[in-house]
């Protein structure tokens, strides 16, 4: 049985042509970036003419972007960076559906450093009328995802900036980058985290938009790459990858986006009339055209991780969005943080397509997952 794999927020199958493009920084041209023989000035040459072409997809300058491991590790630097080594923010806002990436590093920060999760509405957009009353300044770092991983849910972030003029703002755009668009200064953004794997690139490489002027100082150090900013030997074939991946997602994205959003759009309407007692998260405005989550208002008589294994049974790879801690489902603090009942948080089910997904991978996802749900509700 061949695999469908809808559980593309998780990663992407990595494209051909990708591919193409790293081998010949694997096999012949693999010198040290930061040595100044031919080799070295060659994979030198490679990264900084990625960072000018990722820089200008995301509408910044070169020298405001420094290349990372992936979205986790950006997210990690914005925060320790700014309360520790940069000593940029004593107080640290962020909205109760970040990734793990952001919440998880929040809640380790130094006594000192004042951290509250923001309220987001039944829809999982932030709410407004409650930041509003908070008190930013300067000193403050509010850190807001551009699209939600488990929802596709997007964030007002040009009105945030409206309300914290003065805040420095960190957006994870590790979901939204090349499926809707996407420019720090026209959003008002400080800080971005961007990833790879997310738009058919390698594992492993990513990058962390830092404005011009910011004193933003290493998390990591060891050596003078990146500008100072990040130390490490660079990876010219995961750089060139990620650039090759980020290039043809931005320049095929209106096309991507209709094939993915007629994907969901069908499975939406499948599921609605198939399944009894279905909800769905992901709203038809303001979402990413990739994602579709959904939960089952009976959902205190189902198992959440029967409903994947007996989904990956009939061949479908999807997931519920949250981490999976000792074997154990866990309920999704997103869907919580919506409102959700813990055990609707628990048996969630999130399908995330690609450009590549098929409308015969639509119609057999929501065949198998009807037939899932009539055998565990007898």
């Amino acid at each position: 049985m061949n695999m469908i794999y809808l559980d593309n927020s998780a990663t992407t199958k990595v494209d051909e042509s990708v591919v193409e493009a790293m081998l010949p920084w694997l096999r012949e041209n693999y010198g040290n970036a930061s040595s100044i023989y031919q080799l070295g000035r060659q994979a030198r040459v490679a990264i900084e003419y990625a960072r000018e072409e990722i820089a200008s997809l995301i509408g910044a300058h070169p020298a405001e972007l420094i290349f990372t491991s992936g979205g986790t590790e950006s997210n990690n630097t914005v925060l320790k960076s700014c309360t520790s080594e940069s000593n940029l923010t004593d107080e640290v806002l962020y909205s109760a559906i970040e990734h793990h990436a952001v919440i998880h590093p929040a809640k380790e920060l130094p006594p000192k450093i004042r951290t509250s999760a923001l309220s987001v509405d039944d829809k999982g957009i932030l709410n407004l009328e409650e930041f509003a009353k908070r008190k930013t300044s300067k000193r403050t770092l509010v850190s807001v995802m551009h699209a939600n991983n488990e929802t596709g849910m997007i964030q007002p972030l040009e009105k945030i900036r409206t309300i914290a003029p003065d805040a420095l703002i960190h957006t994870d755009a590790v979901q939204s980058f090349g499926k809707i668009p996407v420019n720090m200064y026209e959003m008002g953004m400080d800080f971005a985290s961007f990833s790879a794997h997310k738009i058919h690139g390698p594992k492993g490489v990513g990058a962390l938009f830092i404005r011009k002027g910011i004193d933003f100082k290493a998390h990591q150090q060891g050596g003078g790459q990146e500008r100072n900013r990040r130390a490490g030997t660079e990876s010219p074939a995961l750089i060139v990858g990620f650039q090759t991946a980020a290039r043809q997602a931005v320049q095929e994205m209106a096309a991507r986006t209709e094939n993915m959003k007629s994907a969901v759009s069908l499975l939406r309407e499948l599921l609605i009339q198939t399944i009894p007692l279905i909800r769905i998260n992901t709203g038809l405005e303001n979402s990413l055209p990739n994602i579709l989550n959904v939960s089952f208002l009976d959902a205190e008589t189902l198992d959440g991780e029967a409903i994947l294994q007996s989904l990956d049974i009939h061949g479908i790879a999807a997931s519920n969005g949250s981490a999976c801690v000792s074997g154990s489902l866990q309920p999704s603090h997103v869907l919580s943080a919506m409102g959700r009942s813990d055990a609707e948080a628990k048996a969630a089910v999130r399908f995330s397509v690609s450009k590549d997904t098929t409308e015969r991978d639509i119609r057999m996802a929501a065949n198998a997952l009807a037939e899932v749900m009539i055998a565990l509700r007898q």
